[in-house]
């Protein structure tokens, strides 16, 4: 059904409420058209709520508190549910990136898309997923 599936690393979902107009709005809108395929755990949905619920991330999207709420409530729906399964921890130099790293091993993902290249790079290749900013993996979905 889908060609590609990427796990979308938080950085990703800001710079695409934070713009209307650069790549990362762009896969928000993909996913939103079912294009692709996106992957995240329970872990990344919570991290996804608690950084877009910052105060000055609020601000900078000039959204309320209900509107990320509904927009988080879409994303669950977009998104394919990854369950945790993590015997080969750790991989990262970051715990907090690793439950990226996991959903995109468990959910079997073509990529990692974030600005954090260098975070996830060594460990992904190990597992034979690319890691791609976010034009890079726009440029993999085009027809």
């Amino acid at each position: 059904m889908y060609d590609m599936k990427y796990v979308l690393d938080t950085d990703v979902i800001v710079a695409g409420l934070r713009s209307r107009t650069g790549a990362s709005r762009q896969l928000l809108i993909l996913l939103s058209q079912r294009r692709y395929q996106a992957l995240a755990s329970v872990a990344m949905m919570l991290e996804y709520e608690a950084v877009l619920s910052r105060i000055e991330n609020l601000a900078a999207f000039n959204l309320t508190i209900e509107e990320i709420e509904r927009f988080l409530d879409s994303l669950a729906m977009w998104i394919t549910p990854v369950a945790p399964f993590y015997l080969w921890r750790p991989q990262l130099r970051d715990p907090a990136d690793e439950h990226v790293l996991e959903a995109a091993v468990n959910g079997d993902a073509d990529g990692i898309v974030t600005f954090n290249h260098r975070h996830f790079q060594t460990a992904a290749r190990r597992f034979g997923i690319a890691t791609l900013k976010p034009g890079d993996a726009l440029k993999r979905l085009e027809p």
